[in-house]
């Protein structure tokens, strides 16, 4: 059992400087000192999928460059509002594998549970910036959702997702850890999440006290697609994961302008390792309503991947894969 000291350790300094995450383009724009003439097609596109960007990851923007790799995930852009066909609102079938009370039943063995909408930062090219988080949430049918884990024995991993489950307090996510904890067949927990390498003050003494003493085996998905999203401030918080033994994974998304080159995919894995976390997944861009603008073609994909195989070992290259709707799994890229 989780006592009520551990959960009050530093209570709520993550969630000030999440309160203090930017929602307004010409804020961002302003302090990075950024050309006017992106304020008006910001402010169009933002209509659509809202700006936010917290203030750590913002501070790792160059200041005055409308190029930096970083800056173009949380830009809103004017091409977010032109009609790509094959770019849609729900690109990886999501809607179709919904199971009730916030469940998605994609893959055997395991369970998704949408745990919320809200996110520390909104990117750009988000594959559920059009989900509809107010009619399946999985903690507003919290009752239904764990009663129907408990009749589907043929899962034994559940992954958390959203939106960002580590935006739920540490009380709420107790509450749903020891409920998951009590299904006798279920065996891993995975946690989908961005937040640490945006926020990183989220990793708090209490939270890897949360993670460490439930009964499933964890592991902690991170989201990082470039080498200056890693700090030493992140592996400053990460390092009481590892030695609590959470397993750090990390996915990263293929992004025209951002990652795409063998250098900085290079770095990124070497800076990822360094940290103590695996990279695991390069996904191929899911095809969503308003990202086609970073896009980069599958032969351009697999002349990057196997660039970066011949510069690393083996452990240090993350599969290269795309998500299919319908798929009974994600779909590795190859020639």
């Amino acid at each position: 059992m989780i006592t009520p000291t551990a959960l009050n350790a530093q209570p709520d300094l993550w969630q000030r400087e999440l309160a203090r995450a930017i929602h307004e383009p010409e804020v961002l724009i302003q302090t990075l000192g950024l050309p006017d003439t992106l304020l008006a097609p910001a402010r169009a596109a933002a209509q659509d999928f809202p700006l936010r960007v917290t203030r750590h990851y913002l501070g790792l923007i160059r200041h005055g460059d409308p190029d930096d790799p970083l800056l173009r995930q949380v830009l809103p852009i004017g091409a977010e509002r032109q009609k790509v066909p094959g770019f849609v609102a729900d690109p990886v079938g999501d809607l179709a594998a919904q199971a009730g009370n916030g469940i998605v039943h994609k893959y055997h063995g395991r369970a998704l549970l949408i745990t919320t909408g809200a996110c520390a930062i909104h990117c750009r090219y988000c594959f559920r910036r059009h989900y509809p988080y107010a009619e399946d949430n999985a903690l507003r049918h919290l009752q239904g959702a764990l009663r129907q884990l408990r009749d589907m024995p043929e899962i034994s991993e559940v992954i958390l997702s959203g939106g960002d489950p580590l935006s739920l307090s540490d009380r709420r996510l107790q509450g749903l850890l020891e409920a998951l904890a009590s299904i006798p067949h279920l065996r891993r927990l995975r946690i989908h999440t961005r937040l640490p390498i945006v926020l990183p003050e989220r990793i708090t003494p209490a939270l890897t006290h949360l993670l460490r003493v439930g009964r499933l085996s964890t592991s902690l998905v991170l989201h990082a697609n470039h080498p200056h999203e890693l700090t030493p401030a992140l592996g400053e918080r990460l390092s009481s994961l590892r030695s609590a033994g959470i397993t750090l994974l990390n996915q990263s998304v293929l992004l025209r302008g951002v990652n795409d080159s063998a250098q900085t995919l290079v770095a990124l894995s070497e800076g990822l390792f360094d940290l103590g976390i695996l990279p695991y997944y390069l996904h191929l861009l899911d095809p969503v309503a308003g990202a086609a603008h970073f896009e980069v073609s599958e032969k351009t994909a697999l002349d990057l991947h196997e660039a970066v195989h011949a510069l690393l070992p083996g452990y240090l290259v993350p599969r290269l894969v795309r998500e299919v709707s319908g798929n009974p799994g994600k779909r590795p890229v190859c020639r």
